[in-house]
């Protein structure tokens, strides 16, 4: 089991545990839907918090030479329980405690709110990758951000720090490295001091469509991923993104 959870009073908790970096796989992800789908299930359960050990919250999918292949043959899987997220009946926010990369972010933008600290780190890295941004975040970046924003975000690549993250709307809160668990699930608790149908049902309406919105996105996402994880580009974005450089990309 990569996944871990507790319930304290009506607020669920699940904590991913493949430290220290938490790459997304297919059984991960699955189990952190399987997770908040039973605490969606319990009558007594009216909000949930997803974390983290380890350093990252979710550095994305491993883009070590020896895991390449994996990674690419990986996203039509993957994405198929990206949209479960988005179909969650409670609200549930995510402890963003360190770095949420690449996929790592769309995991993250899936909760309703995100709790982050100054040494957290915000990217959609695609670009640098040369491939295009998958796990629904053609969807939810422009929900959260707006269309402008969340095109600076996706065309740039760049790395937002906890406090900047939260300046754009990233992430709603932040605070000390060591606060930022305890602040999840105290938002979390706010929540669940509503009375439990309400909740559901403003969340329902507020997040209406999402998931079927996700699901259609992430077909495409995972299309072009495949035909972009085949160009001469996307093995040099790997090498120099592991290599800590800028991409010699030569459009081919």
């Amino acid at each position: 089991m990569t996944v871990g959870t507790e319930r304290r009073n009506h607020v669920g908790i699940v904590e991913m545990r493949d430290p220290p970096h938490n790459f997304l796989s297919v059984e991960q992800v699955q189990e952190v839907a399987d997770a908040l789908e039973s605490f969606d299930a319990d009558v007594n359960v009216r909000s949930a918090v997803l974390c983290a050990e380890g350093r990252s919250f979710c550095a994305g999918a491993n883009f070590t030479p020896a895991e390449r292949s994996g990674a690419a043959n990986e996203p039509n899987a993957l994405y198929l329980q990206a949209a479960r997220l988005c179909d969650i009946g409670i609200p549930f926010v995510a402890a963003v405690h360190g770095p949420a990369i690449g996929g790592g972010l769309g995991l993250a933008m899936t909760a309703n709110f995100r709790v982050t600290c100054p040494e957290a780190r915000f990217s959609a890295n695609f670009v640098k990758l040369g491939i295009h941004q998958g796990f629904g975040l053609s969807v939810t970046l422009p929900e959260v951000l707006g269309p402008s924003k969340a095109a600076l975000v996706l065309l740039t690549g760049r790395r937002f720090k906890g406090d900047e993250a939260t300046q754009i709307g990233l992430a709603d809160i932040c605070v000390a490295t060591d606060e930022v668990r305890e602040r999840a699930i105290e938002l979390a608790t706010e929540i669940a001091e509503g009375a439990p149908l309400a909740i559901r049902s403003i969340n329902a309406t507020l997040r209406a469509g999402l998931a079927d919105r996700v699901r259609a996105a992430t077909k495409h996402e995972a299309d072009e991923q495949a035909r972009l994880f085949a160009t001469e580009d996307s093995r040099e974005g790997v090498r120099s993104v592991n290599e800590r450089r800028t991409g010699n990309f030569q459009g081919r």
